[in-house]
């Protein structure tokens, strides 16, 4: 997921026919990549999320991680920044089928006082993937960028113990067979009582993911272009962009628990708000004013630990859907905000001066106040999703 924005910039460069990464071509061809990984994030949802909801779990898991995999490792072979958005599209398919199909998959197998902490586990699973992923840009630091994709073919050897090992819930085999080959379809995420749960996430999730996903991108080239840092070798500038993003996803990890605990005590709804507000708080403190990369580095906790609103969207939101459009549900609603936060990070990089995204930055973080506002609004699973009602009731 992350292996782009680790050496998006110098890669891009090179791409580019060897341009300097100060250079706005970089960035911005930079930036529509990485938009149209996020695109592809939030088709993979829906698509694989329909698979999963009409195949089985543990089958279309398979396939996501496979997509994903195998499209990575193609990133490898890039030789022009086309290429290169072709493969990120296409292993994003993947990458959003994965969450939505995982998220449904451990809604049904465990208890639900259980799901606060499972969902912080689950987004830790996510941050210690990124931290390996930062581990393997600091060890082939002295390789060319495209190196670091071929880390990306290693979950596919996953696969074959998943389906030796991963059975279909048996929620979903009973919703199957009470259906009788008439389950819901995409529509009905539009009609009856699901159609105000299905466009408040879709809201919520926009405006969340597009600042999130912004800070995620620029933050690292705002820290490659700083001035100080402009002069350092290749080596010396990935490692502190791994150190980077070490320092915010190590604090995301904390978030995440931290999340957990207070949605046990004030539910998911409230929690959901409130972590936003600090998202948005956190962006505003760490560039409303100009910092050295020494200084910087801190900083970045402070908007990694908020990172663990995320980890509550992974178990709070498939339990809002019936069983037989739940990763449909899940995977669309969560998923197609990715298309907002795609063309958030095209969009934000407007506002940056040569070589400075400081200013990118601290305006995206605003787009966490409508994103609080309207969590006010979504339901608790606990009146809404575990009655297991039917579309169009």
């Amino acid at each position: 997921m992350h292996l782009y924005t680790l050496v998006a910039a110098p890669f891009v460069a090179e791409l580019l026919g060897g341009l300097p990464t100060t250079n706005p071509a970089v960035g911005r061809h930079a930036s529509i990549i990485q938009a149209a990984f996020l695109v592809g994030w939030a088709l993979g949802g829906g698509f694989f999320g329909r698979i999963g909801d009409r195949l089985g779990r543990s089958r279309a898991l398979c396939l996501t991680i496979l997509t994903y995999a195998l499209f990575t490792g193609l990133s490898f072979l890039a030789q022009a920044w086309w290429h290169l958005l072709i493969f990120r599209f296409l292993s994003a398919l993947g990458i959003g089928g994965e969450w939505a199909v995982g998220a449904s998959l451990l809604a049904e197998t465990w208890p639900k006082r259980w799901r606060p902490w499972i969902a912080a586990v689950l987004q830790t699973g996510v941050n210690v993937g990124v931290l390996l992923a930062v581990l393997a840009n600091l060890v082939m630091a002295r390789q060319p960028p495209r190196y670091l994709f071929l880390v990306g073919v290693l979950p596919a050897l996953v696969v074959l113990w998943i389906r030796r090992a991963v059975p279909e819930p048996e929620e979903w085999h009973a919703a199957r067979m009470e259906a009788r080959g008439r389950g819901p379809g995409v529509g009905d995420l539009f009609r009856g009582r699901v159609w105000r749960t299905t466009v408040l996430v879709v809201l919520v999730c926009a405006t969340s993911l597009a600042g999130h996903w912004a800070f995620m991108f620029w933050h690292q080239q705002h820290l490659r272009n700083l001035p100080e840092v402009l002069g350092m070798a290749a080596a010396q500038k990935n490692m502190l962009a791994s150190k980077a993003m070490y320092v915010v996803i190590v604090s995301s990890i904390a978030g995440n628990f931290a999340a957990a605990w207070v949605a046990r005590r004030m539910g998911f709804r409230r929690t959901i708000a409130w972590m936003c507000l600090g998202y948005f708080a956190a962006m505003t403190a760490v560039y409303v004013v100009p910092r050295d990369h020494a200084t910087l580095i801190w900083w970045l906790a402070v908007p990694g630990f908020f990172q663990g609103v995320f980890a509550l969207f992974t178990m709070y939101l498939p339990p809002l859907f019936p069983t037989l459009l739940r990763t449909t549900g899940a995977g669309f609603s969560y998923n197609i905000g990715r298309i907002v936060a795609a063309g958030g990070t095209i969009f934000f990089g407007l506002f940056s001066e040569v070589g400075d995204y400081r200013h990118t930055l601290l305006y995206a973080g605003v787009l966490f106040l409508p994103a609080a506002l309207i969590a006010c609004f979504l339901p608790e699973p606990d009146r809404a999703g575990d009655t297991g009602a039917a579309p169009g009731e």
